[in-house]
C-alpha cells in the first residue's frame, strides 16, 4: 500500500493546501549512506579491496543486529561486485530479508550515478535499465528515488527519466552557489519539476535539493579537534589496516560527550530547518567511502539519537533513522502545495565566482570519444543479435555466449557514465581503466558481430578468397532507410565495387589524409532499417582501360594552395575559390585559405562565415589567480589565434568533394598543430545528404595549459544567444549572460549532440560524435572546445593526479548544417543519430543469408533500443516475489524474450502525433512476424512527442 500512495505523491503535492506544522518538534530523518565512487582517483579493483567491500558486508550484519538502523545503496557496480564475489549465502539471506522489510533500500538503483551534463540520453538509459534488471531479478524491487548528489550541475533531462521511469521524488544538490543560497533564504529548495515543454505534467516530479551541506555530514566539533560524526575515520589505501584503526577517527559517544555531541547535531538540524517549508530535515549521515566499518559507527549514533529523543521536549527536535521513502512519505503528509518548476536546468554550475564547471564538459576527449564508440557498438550488436534470435533460434550462434559478450560492454559503457568517467575529472590510472574495460568488452563483441555473419545456419558453407578481392558487410543499425557515404582504407591505387547482386556501385578513391601509402575509397551504399548488405572491392594496380567499368569508380586527385601566413592578411574576399555541392556553394579565400562564406543554393541565401582554431592559456600557479583544472575552465585573458599559417588543399570529387586545410604554429614548422577535413557530399537521390557538411579535426598533443577552440564566425544576427542539448533529448536556449566576474567562464555550456545559433531567418546546426563545451562569446559566434591540456600546483589536485596533462591526439567529428530555421527543426535531430550511429563496416566475406527485409520506422520516430536483455525472473509479479522469498532461482520464461525502447524525437505536435498512430505498428509487426510470431493481434498506443516508451515482446517458440 506504501507503494501505491506514494504513485500519488507528486501529484497531491502539486494540487494540495496545507499548513507546516510549527508548533511541532523538528522530525529529523537520518539517512545513513556511502558515496563509493565507481572509479575517480582509485580504480574499482583498489575501492573494492580497500573499503567498498566492508561496507555492504559490515551494513549488512549491523542492520540485522537492530530493527531501528536502516541504510541507503546508490550505485550498484559496487554492490553487484559485492554479491557476486564476496557476499556469502548468509549475508544474501540478510540482505533479502532486509530489503523486503524496507531497511536497505536501494536509490537510483542504476550501475552508476551518472553524470547529468555530458552523458547521451541513450546511455543514461542503459544505466539504469542495467541495474534496475539486476535489482528485480535478484529482490524483485524496482527504485522509487533518486540521490544525484555529486554530479556536476543537473540536468532537465535526469528527471524527465526518472519520472518516466516510475520514480516518485528527484534529489539533487550541485547547482549554482548563488542560486542555492538564494533558494535558501526563500525556501524554494523543493519543487515539482516539469522538465520537458512537451510532456508537461506527464512526467512532473517532486524535487529536493540538498542545502548548503551537501550530501555529508558537518564534522564541525566545538568541543574537539576532529572531525564529528566520522567515527570509522577514513579509509585508507591500497590496504585496510590490519588493527582495524582507521585515521581521522571521531571522539566517541559516552557519557562525557553525548550531551555536546546532541547539542552540536541539534544546532545544525535547526539550521538546516530554516531553509525548508515543513518541520521534516533531511539529515544525511556520512560521505565519500564511509561505512566500512558500520559496527563503529551505528554503535556511536545509536546512543546519540536515544539521547536526543529522551530530551526532545528541550531540543525541539526528534531524531531517527530513516530511509528516502520515508522522508518523502512525511513530505507527502504535510499536505502542502509546491512551486512548479518548468524546463529549466542548472547548467553551468560553479562553487565561487571564478570556479566555473565547465572545463570537464571538453576534458579527456579521447574517453569521451571511446565512451560513444562503445554505445555506438552496442546498440548496432544488440539490434542485429536481436534480428538473429528472431529468424534462427536454433542457429549456430549460442545464446549464453552471445550475452555474455553483450553484458560485458553494456557493464563497460554503464561503468564510464559516472560522474567522474565521462567526465574526464579522474585520475590518469583510472582513466586506463575506463579505457581498457571499454576496449576489452568492444573486442567481444566485434568476435560476436564476426559470428552472427559468419554463422548463421552452419558451419558448411566455403570460404573462398579471390587475389585483390576485398570483401565487406555493411549493416545499418537504425530503423530508417539510409543512402550514406562509408570510407574504406586501402593499399591499391585501383579499385571497383560490386553490391551483393553484382552490380557496380558508385565509388571514388583518392589519396588518403591521413597518409601518404594509403588511400580513401567512398563507397555509396543504400540500406534499409537494420538490414546488411555485401559489397565486393576488386583492386587493380593498373589504371583502368575499360571505360564501362571506370565510369563507376572516379579517381579523385586533389590540388594544393601555397602555405598562407596570417601577417599577409592585407586585403581579403579578393580571389575566391567555390566548393559546389547540389546543396551549398563553399567560397574559400586564397589568399587565407580558410573558408570566406556558404550559400544554401536553394535558399539563395549567403552567410559570411571562417573557421579557426583559437587557444586559451591557462593559469597554472594557484598564488597568481584562478587556475583551470579538470572541472574548472578559468579563461586567464582572451583567446588567441592558435596558428601563424594556414595551408589548403582542395579534392573535387564526384562522390565527396574533401577539404583539408592544416594550421601551422609558425610558418616554417614542418608538421601542422591542428588540422580540418572537411567532406561536401554530392546529392544522389536526395538533398538531406548535401545538406551536412562533415568535418573531422586533428588536435594535439597540445602545448600545457593550452585550451583549444574551433570557433565558427558568422553573418547571422543570434545575439550572443545559443541553444544546446540536454543529453541529446531536448534544446535548451542559453542566452548570453554577465557576471562581475568570469564571465567567459560561466557562460560555456555542454553540448551533447547538438548545437546551433540563428537569426530571424537562417539556423547554423552544429552535430558532434561526443560532448563539447559550446559558446557563443561575440555575435553570429559559435565555438567548441576541443581539447584541454593542464597542470597546475593546487595540492588537492597535485595529491589525486587530478592535473589533467592530457598529451593525446584526439580526432572528433562534427556535421555542420546551414538552412532556414523550419527546415532544421525537425532534420537535426535525426543527423544527430546518424552521426552517433553510423553504419558498421566489417571487413570480412558474410556466409549468412539475412533475410533482406528492412524495417522502417516513420521520421520523427527513433528505435532506441531493440535487445534481449537475459533476465532470469518470471514474467508474473507475485510468483516472482515468492521464489525470491523461498530461495528458489527463477526461471527465464521464453515469454519474454526481448524489449524494444523508442522515443518521439518531434516536440509537442498533435497533427504528426495521429499519423505515428496509424504507422509505426505495422511497420514493427511487420518484421516481428519473421517465422516465431503467431499472434500479432493490432492494437494502438499513443506515444505523445518526446516521450519514450518501453515494450516487452513476448514469443511462443521455446526455442528463443
Amino acid at each position: 500500500m506504501g507503494f501505491l500512495a506514494l504513485l500519488v505523491f507528486v501529484f497531491c503535492c502539486c494540487c494540495s493546501n496545507g499548513v507546516t506544522g510549527e508548533n511541532k518538534p523538528i522530525q529529523t530523518f537520518v539517512i545513513p549512506h556511502s558515496h563509493m565512487d565507481v572509479g575517480w582517483v582509485y580504480t574499482v579493483q583498489e575501492s573494492m579491496h580497500a573499503y567498498a567491500a566492508n561496507v555492504y558486508t559490515s551494513v549488512t550484519e549491523e542492520l540485522s543486529k537492530a530493527k531501528d538502523r536502516r541504510f541507503i545503496a546508490v550505485e550498484q557496480e559496487f554492490f553487484r561486485l559485492w554479491w557476486d564475489t564476496v557476499a556469502t549465502d548468509s549475508h544474501k539471506r540478510q540482505v533479502r530479508q532486509l530489503v523486503k522489510e524496507g531497511r536497505l533500500e536501494f536509490i537510483i538503483g542504476g550501475q552508476v550515478m551518472h553524470d547529468e551534463a555530458v552523458t547521451d540520453l541513450d546511455d543514461e538509459i542503459l544505466q539504469m535499465t542495467e541495474g534496475h534488471g539486476f535489482l528485480y531479478e535478484t529482490f524483485g524491487v524496482r527504485p522509487q528515488f533518486s540521490w544525484h548528489v555529486d554530479p556536476f550541475g543537473a540536468s532537465a533531462t535526469t528527471p524527465i527519466l526518472f519520472a518516466l521511469a516510475g520514480f516518485n521524488a528527484h534529489l539533487i544538490s550541485r547547482i549554482d552557489y548563488d542560486l542555492k543560497d538564494a533558494m535558501q533564504k526563500n525556501k524554494k529548495l523543493q519543487f515539482v519539476w516539469r522538465g520537458s515543454p512537451s510532456l508537461k505534467a506527464q512526467q512532473e516530479i517532486f524535487t529536493h535539493t540538498m542545502d548548503q551541506f551537501s550530501y555529508c555530514t558537518p564534522s564541525y566539533l566545538p568541543f574537539s579537534n576532529s572531525s564529528g560524526f566520522y567515527w570509522n575515520g577514513v579509509a585508507l589505501f591500497p590496504d585496510p589496516p590490519k588493527d582495524g584503526v582507521y585515521p581521522n577517527m571521531s571522539l566517541p559517544v559516552t557519557k562525557d560527550t553525548v550531551h555536546a555531541y546532541a547539542q552540536t547535531m541539534v544546532d545544525n538540524i535547526k539550521q538546516r530547518a530554516e531553509w525548508f517549508r515543513t518541520n521534516h530535515v533531511l539529515w544525511p549521515w556520512g560521505c565519500d567511502k564511509q561505512f566500512y566499518n558500520s559496527s563503529v559507527q551505528f554503535n556511536n549514533m545509536d546512543p546519540l539519537i536515544k539521547y536526543i529523543n529522551q530530551n526532545s521536549k528541550e531540543f525541539g527536535v526528534t531524531v531517527q533513522y530513516a530511509t528516502l521513502s520515508e522522508y518523502f512519505q512525511a513530505i507527502y503528509q504535510s499536505n502542502l502545495t509546491w512551486e512548479v518548476r518548468g524546463s529549466e536546468d542548472f547548467l553551468p554550475y560553479s562553487t565561487e565566482p571564478y570556479q566555473a564547471w565547465t572545463g570537464f564538459y571538453a576534458s579527456r576527449n579521447v574517453l569521451k570519444g571511446l565512451a560513444r564508440q562503445a554505445s555506438s557498438q552496442l546498440h548496432a550488436a544488440e539490434t542485429l543479435f536481436t534480428s538473429y534470435r528472431v529468424m534462427f533460434p536454433d542457429g549456430p550462434v549460442a545464446k549464453d555466449w552471445a550475452l555474455s559478450k553483450l553484458r560485458a560492454l553494456r557493464w563497460a559503457v554503464s561503468e564510464v557514465q559516472h560522474h567522474d568517467a565521462i567526465t574526464g575529472t579522474e585520475s590518469p590510472k583510472v582513466a586506463d581503466m575506463y579505457l581498457q574495460h571499454l576496449k576489452q568488452a568492444m573486442m567481444g563483441v566485434e568476435e560476436l558481430l564476426a559470428a552472427l555473419f559468419l554463422l548463421p545456419h552452419s558451419l558448411n558453407r566455403p570460404n573462398v578468397h579471390q587475389p585483390l578481392e576485398q570483401h565487406v558487410i555493411v549493416y545499418n543499425p537504425l530503423a530508417w532507410n539510409i543512402t550514406t557515404i562509408i570510407n574504406i582504407t586501402v593499399t591499391f591505387p585501383n579499385a571497383a565495387v560490386y553490391d551483393d547482386k553484382g552490380q557496380p556501385v558508385p565509388a571514388q578513391i583518392q589519396r588518403s589524409a591521413q597518409s601518404n601509402v594509403t588511400n580513401d575509397l567512398f563507397i555509396m551504399v543504400e540500406l534499409g532499417g537494420l538490414q546488411q548488405r555485401n559489397y565486393l572491392i576488386k583492386f587493380s594496380e593498373k589504371h583502368c582501360s575499360q571505360r564501362p567499368k571506370c565510369m563507376w569508380t572516379y579517381e579523385a586527385k586533389g590540388v594544393l594552395f601555397e602555405r598562407r601566413n596570417i601577417q599577409a592578411w592585407r586585403k581579403t574576399g579578393r580571389r575566391l575559390l567555390p566548393v559546389l555541392s547540389g546543396c551549398y556553394k563553399l567560397m574559400f579565400d586564397q589568399d587565407t585559405n580558410l573558408l570566406h562564406s556558404i550559400t544554401h543554393l536553394q535558399e539563395k541565401r549567403e552567410v559570411m562565415m571562417t573557421q579557426d582554431f583559437w587557444e586559451y592559456h591557462a593559469n597554472g600557479d594557484v598564488k597568481v589567480g584562478p587556475i583551470s583544472d579538470n572541472y574548472i575552465f578559468s579563461a586567464n585573458s582572451s583567446s588567441v589565434r592558435a596558428y601563424k599559417a594556414v595551408e589548403m588543399e582542395i579534392i573535387p570529387g564526384k562522390i565527396v568533394s574533401e577539404i583539408r586545410q592544416y594550421f601551422y604554429r609558425w610558418e616554417s614548422d614542418k608538421d601542422y598543430a591542428y588540422s580540418v577535413t572537411t567532406r561536401v557530399p554530392e546529392c544522389f537521390g536526395t538533398k538531406a545528404r548535401c545538406l551536412r557538411l562533415e568535418q573531422t579535426y586533428s588536435l594535439g598533443p597540445l602545448r600545457l595549459n593550452t585550451e583549444v577552440v574551433l570557433r565558427t564566425s558568422s553573418s547571422l544576427k543570434n545575439n550572443r544567444t545559443l541553444y544546446t542539448d540536454d543529453n541529446g533529448y531536448q534544446m535548451m536556449k542559453r542566452p548570453y549572460r554577465k557576471f562581475t566576474n568570469n564571465t567567459l567562464a560561466r557562460n560555456y555550456f555542454p553540448m551533447v549532440r547538438a548545437a546551433y545559433i540563428e537569426d530571424d531567418v537562417s539556423r547554423l546546426v552544429l552535430v558532434s560524435d561526443r560532448a563539447h563545451g559550446v559558446s557563443s562569446q561575440a555575435h553570429g559566434q559559435l565555438e567548441v572546445m576541443l581539447h584541454r591540456r593542464l597542470w597546475n600546483n593546487l595540492p588537492w589536485n597535485l595529491g589525486y593526479n587530478l592535473t589533467l596533462n592530457d598529451s593525446s591526439i584526439v580526432m572528433p567529428t562534427l556535421w555542420m548544417t546551414l538552412s532556414s530555421i523550419s527546415a532544421t527543426s525537425t532534420r537535426y535531430q535525426r543527423e544527430a543519430i546518424e552521426l552517433q550511429h553510423r553504419p558498421v563496416v566489417l571487413n570480412m566475406e558474410s556466409r549468412s543469408s539475412f533475410p533482406v527485409h528492412s524495417v522502417v520506422l516513420p521520421p520523427n520516430l527513433h528505435l532506441l533500443s531493440l535487445s534481449v536483455p537475459g533476465w532470469n525472473y518470471s514474467a508474473n509479479h507475485d510468483v516472482h516475489l515468492s521464489r525470491i522469498h523461498s530461495g528458489q532461482q527463477g526461471e527465464i520464461l521464453a515469454q519474454e524474450n526481448l524489449f524494444t525502447r523508442t522515443i518521439y524525437l518531434i516536440y509537442l505536435n498533435r497533427d504528426r502525433l495521429y499519423a505515428l498512430q496509424t504507422i509505426f505498428y505495422l511497420s514493427f509487426y511487420s518484421f516481428l512476424e519473421f517465422k516465431t510470431c503467431r499472434s500479432c493481434g493490432n492494437f494502438t498506443v499513443t506515444i505523445a512527442p518526446k516521450e519514450i516508451r518501453t515494450f516487452f515482446v513476448h514469443f511462443s517458440s521455446s526455442n528463443f
